[in-house]
């Protein structure tokens, strides 16, 4: 971690330059950019004491671990430099010293080992018993060999491995000498890594703005959400490019005025079949948002996007096993947070309230949600729905239709995923379980099924009807 600290720092003057040079070229219709990157390049601690410090301590490659050892550089501290040298020494002259007894004694075969019991030790075959000087000190017999040592040996090994412990105690101190050194400077590597990540994130915008065409948002204090030709920032990428459908979008949050004639609608209601494309209209214009409002270009011919205090979403559907909640309770709890938490300054996107209730219940539960978001909340909404009797909703100012064209060509559905004015007339459903591979005779099944109930009874008890109630206009949804 250490060495990629230093690895970091010895970066920084090199950033700093460039950042004054940035700051100097950008446009000069952009002058909050401007200060922006000279701030940084003015502020940006280039830490070359850290970095001195780190890279005279250590070498350019070090170990993973400190107790592999080895990683002081040599020059950085006299006294290791000596214990290195004794130890690493010390090698060398066992090895020196094993051929000059193999020639002393006239044994070829003579070497010296070592092992964790006894030791240096040398080794000679039981051949050569009759070679063996008297000086010589046997330590151990072994199968067809015996060892023995020597004075000069056993000085040597202490020698040696008193270095080698030495040296590790002492490449330790240092290291922990080094770590205290930059702990006591941690604040200074916090507030540039703070400073670098944010440089990362400019830069991260700059880039994707640049070689993906997106563009500035004008962004404002009003209640406006308004996208020209708005593209998903991420199906952009996944798509081939020039297939992605671009859409609009016009929401105007805040309490209408009275005498407000033809006023832009808080609350989007999208219809439209399966694999359409609304969930992923509705998500669009959040990620959108949150771009604009983080500081990035976004993927657009132009939008203006009022500032957003707090972005609420209500989509997918899921239990939680652990605490007893089904997922209609999950969903109902998610949209009780929504509609007790949200503002005029809020942004909300609900897909499929309702659902996961019998049909009038999800409906009553759904378009009393909707009238609670625009009679009382007024904040930017969209609402994805399948239920179709919600577009009667339309009536009221602040509320309007929007709808994912399909198209039906000798018996196929074409997603054309263009999201226009107007509420759907179908949902699709039959078609769509088709195209997942539902057996034919459960789809033949189901089409003779829908056209009894579009037929029947059912159709006219669920559509809704309006009366007027103590002068004021509201939605029945039973005769």
């Amino acid at each position: 971690d250490i060495e990629r600290i230093g690895q970091a720092t010895k970066i920084l003057p090199e950033l700093i330059t460039l950042l004054r040079k940035a700051g100097s070229l950008v446009a000069p219709d952009a002058p909050h950019g401007s200060s922006l990157l000279s701030g940084y390049g003015e502020n940006l601690d280039p830490c070359e004491d850290l970095t001195a410090r780190i890279t005279t301590t250590l070498r350019d490659e070090c170990p993973t671990y400190v107790r592999d050892g080895g990683f002081i550089r040599p020059g950085f501290d006299e006294r290791y430099d000596q214990l290195v040298e004794l130890a690493t020494g010390g090698k060398a002259w066992i090895a020196k010293y094993q051929a000059s007894e193999s020639e002393r004694t006239g044994i070829p075969k003579l070497k010296v080992g070592f092992n964790r019991v006894f030791g240096f030790f040398l080794e000679i075959g039981r051949g050569y018993a009759d070679k063996v000087p008297p000086e010589y000190v046997r330590k151990q017999t072994v199968k067809n060999a015996e060892r023995y040592t020597t004075p000069e040996l056993d000085e040597r090994q202490r020698q040696v491995l008193g270095a080698e412990e030495e040296a590790v105690r002492r490449e330790v101190e240092l290291f922990e000498d080094l770590r205290n050194f930059l702990a006591q400077h941690r604040e200074r590597l916090d507030c540039v890594a703070e400073q670098v990540a944010a440089i990362d994130v400019l830069l991260t915008f700059a880039d994707i703005a640049r070689s993906h065409r997106w563009v500035r948002a004008d962004i404002s204090d009003d209640s406006v959400l308004a996208i020209d030709q708005g593209r998903h920032p991420v199906l952009e990428q996944l798509l081939p490019a020039g297939t992605l459908v671009p859409n609009d979008l016009v929401l105007v949050g805040g309490k209408l005025r009275e005498d407000e004639k033809n006023p832009l609608p808080s609350v989007l209601l999208v219809t439209g079949p399966n694999m359409g494309g609304k969930s992923t209209f509705i998500r669009q214009a959040a990620l959108l948002t949150v771009l604009a409002q983080a500081g990035s270009y976004v993927p657009a011919k132009a939008a203006q996007i009022g500032i957003v205090d707090r972005l609420f979403a209500r989509i997918g559907a899921g239990d939680d096993l652990a605490s007893g909640a089904s997922t209609f309770l999950v969903e109902m709890s998610q949209t009780a947070r929504i509609l007790n938490r949200a503002t005029e300054k809020s942004l909300v996107i609900l897909d499929e309230v309702g659902r996961g209730t019998s049909t009038f219940d999800g409906l009553a539960l759904a378009q009393s949600a909707v009238e609670y978001l625009y009679k009382s909340l007024h904040c930017r909404t969209l609402f994805a729905t399948h239920y179709l009797q919600l577009a009667s909703l339309e009536r009221f100012p602040g509320v309007a239709n929007a709808q994912v064209l399909v198209e039906q060509h000798e018996g196929q559905l074409i997603f054309l995923h263009q999201v226009t004015s107007g509420a759907a007339d179908k949902s699709w459903g039959v078609h769509v379980a088709r195209l997942a591979g539902v057996p034919d005779a459960v789809i033949d099944r189901a089409r003779d099924l829908l056209l009894a109930f579009e037929t029947g009874g059912g159709q006219k008890a669920a559509k809704a009807r309006r009366v007027q109630d103590s002068g004021k206009e509201q939605t029945l949804l039973f005769d």
